[in-house]
């Protein structure tokens, strides 16, 4: 595959983001990052010759999609401000100039397009803050013009896909004027006559079993389904019954696929090939790493594909003796790497499950309102004692998106040496639907600190953690959930981590030129009102530090890289130092590079060692 290549070049190595290879495959396209410049260069190559094609070659390319069986290439591009506005299309092999498809001038729409599936048609979207559209292209005529299929709400999530005459909608958009707080599938012909057209529903509602994602192959519809807290990944054969009313998903005899303990998350694989039955997906577990598995649709037969197995024997040492054993429960540590190799030699699906060694508990916490908040606890069985346990609380809250739980590698050696891992699925983040993120945005903001808050209270008056041993851990929006936390109540931690934080709201939102400002004012407020200002500057980090109180030691991490705005963690930092208390056991500590550390593993490995001295440093001292 080409997804996610890195490609080699004479010194080091040079950053990749998108890469699609075409229908034909006879073409590569692919963006590198030029540093220098702070975007991404579209460029094909020829995959039979090796030769660099001579066009398309553009800057600042966003988004891409094949079209014409290979022959054309579709292309979007950003403005200065790094807004995608402009899509093209190039010929391969022509001389002729890229030819504009479309061009939004308003500085508040944005454009996206995609190919669907089956390469039949390409989808473009465009969404602003007073509404989401969706147009669709013939793949095999591609200048033929744009046609509107969809067009709803600002904010909503539309993803159309083509399936033996039918497109169907995955989308969250309001029904009836009225706000929903779940996806649901729609279809309609793609002949269809009617304008605008008219959607049928697939399923009907069905509050027991929340539709997360699709993914369509050839022959079955797979879907990401929600239950409470928990996860199912099913499938449904296609072509769907020819029927017009809606039918509740069990109807259909859904086969489920199996899963193991406590997943977090799914995400459905690349998928490329439309017309194969195997589809793959990444398992995700606070106790487990990551499981790649292909899926076979049409037997059920299921296969991992990749996983970073701990179980060997080699291994097992770290780990410790086991507390309960059995294949029955996909555990392996009780066997020699012998018979380890001939059990996998037989059955590859076994999970390499750390749940042994590592507990994962979830609860819910009531928050100051009384809204019960998520909380995951993960802790070692063999080194938890009760309210003697040191803990690291994790955050975002912000823009709908999931709280990453997956399991981490970097913080086993804080497990092992008895820590408590928490995270807190605070209102403003995803996994619990629209209203959830809704009601921890804009205004509303102060409700995602404060569950925040609560979790961590919870831990200490529950005895996971000891007292004055609490640490936060937040990235980006999360750094400003931690470090609002932190000013509401500055003795609720001992120590925390601010990764690339979000720290001066007011300043950053009231400056339209810096990049990706206009797409937060929907998710934290417009400070050019008045309203959104007062609301803004009752959160904001930097405005409400507290004189003369003691705060928690904090290590804050960044970039002088435009795109993270390094001024706001060092005012941030110079500010506590001279408002706080004075104490050498809590430093305030300031960490800058001049890289991005989320595109270098090496430094991204450095700085979770260096997090990590820190946090076992400052509950020691």
């Amino acid at each position: 595959m080409w997804d996610n290549v890195s490609l080699f070049v004479f010194i080091g190595y040079a950053y990749e983001e998108l890469s699609e290879v075409s229908p034909d495959h006879k073409f590569l396209a692919y963006t590198m990052y030029d540093k220098d410049n702070d975007y991404f260069r579209l460029s094909v190559r020829n995959l039979n010759s090796g030769a660099l094609c001579s066009k398309p070659q553009a800057d600042r390319v966003s988004n891409l999609a094949w079209a014409k069986d290979g022959q054309a290439l579709l292309y979007a591009v950003t403005d200065q401000h790094k807004r995608p506005c402009r899509i093209y299309c190039s010929m391969i092999g022509s001389t002729e100039e890229d030819v504009l498809l479309l061009d939004e001038p308003a500085e508040n729409v944005y454009v996206n397009l995609r190919h669907t599936k089956d390469f039949h048609f390409v989808t473009v979207n465009t969404f602003s803050t007073t509404f989401s559209k969706v147009f669709l292209i013939n793949a095999a005529d591609p200048l033929s013009g744009i046609t509107l299929v969809w067009e709803c709400e600002a904010q909503a999530h539309c993803i159309v896909e083509h399936h033996q005459g039918y497109l169907y909608l995955f989308t969250d958009a309001a029904k009836g004027g009225q706000m929903v707080d779940h996806h649901y599938l729609l279809r309609c012909a793609v002949n269809a006559s009617s304008c605008p057209r008219i959607w049928e529903r697939v399923f009907d509602d069905d509050r027991d079993m929340v539709i997360e994602d699709v993914d369509f192959c050839n022959t079955h519809l797979t879907l990401i389904i929600r239950e409470n807290c928990s996860f199912r990944l099913c499938s449904v054969p296609l072509p769907m019954p020819a029927r017009k009313e809606a039918v509740r998903l069990k109807e259909l005899n859904p086969t489920f696929l199996p899963l193991p303990d406590h997943v977090s998350q799914i995400w459905p694989g690349p998928n490329y090939d439309f017309y194969s039955s195997t589809m793959r997906f990444t398992i995700s577990s606070p106790v487990m790493p990551d499981a790649v598995v292909d899926y076979e649709l049409s037997s059920g037969n299921w296969n991992i594909v990749q996983q970073q197995n701990l179980l060997y024997e080699r291994t097992r040492i770290l780990y410790g003796s086991t507390s309960s054993g059995g294949i029955a429960n996909g555990s392996l540590n009780n066997l020699n790497s012998d018979f380890l190799n001939e059990i996998k030699s037989e059955d590859d699906n076994l999970w390499n499950c750390l749940s042994e060694f590592y507990a994962c508990e979830q609860y819910d916490v009531s928050s100051y309102d009384g809204v019960m908040v998520p909380l995951t606890i993960l802790y070692s069985r063999k080194n938890k004692n009760k309210n003697q346990n040191p803990g690291l609380l994790h955050g975002h809250g912000a823009y709908g998106e999931l709280l990453d739980k997956r399991w981490r590698s970097d913080l086993k050696s804080l497990l092992d040496r008895g820590w408590v891992i928490a995270y807190a699925d605070v209102r403003g983040g995803g996994g619990h639907g629209k209203a959830w993120h809704h009601n921890g945005r804009q205004h509303k903001k102060l409700n995602s600190i404060k569950d925040f808050v609560s979790c961590a209270k919870f831990l200490v008056e529950n005895e996971f953690v000891q007292e004055n041993k609490l640490a936060g851990w937040g990235y980006s929006a999360g750094g400003l959930l931690v470090a609002a936390a932190i000013n509401s109540c500055p003795d609720l931690l001992r120590a925390a981590i601010l990764k690339v934080p979000f720290l001066d709201a007011t300043s950053t939102l009231l400056n339209p030129i810096l990049p990706l400002t206009a797409a937060d004012y929907e998710e934290f407020g417009y400070p050019g009102d008045i309203d959104d200002f007062h609301a803004i500057m009752k959160y904001c980090p930097y405005a409400n530090i507290q004189k003369d109180v003691l705060y928690p030691a904090v290590l804050i991490t960044s970039s002088f890289n435009t795109r993270f705005g390094v001024w706001e963690a060092a005012k941030w930092a110079a500010r506590v130092r001279e408002h706080a208390i004075y104490d050498p056991k809590r430093p305030i500590l300031l960490n800058l590079t001049t890289d991005i550390v989320e595109e270098n593993r090496y430094l991204q490995c450095k700085e979770s060692a260096l997090e990590t001295a820190f946090l076992i440093k400052m509950m020691e001292s």
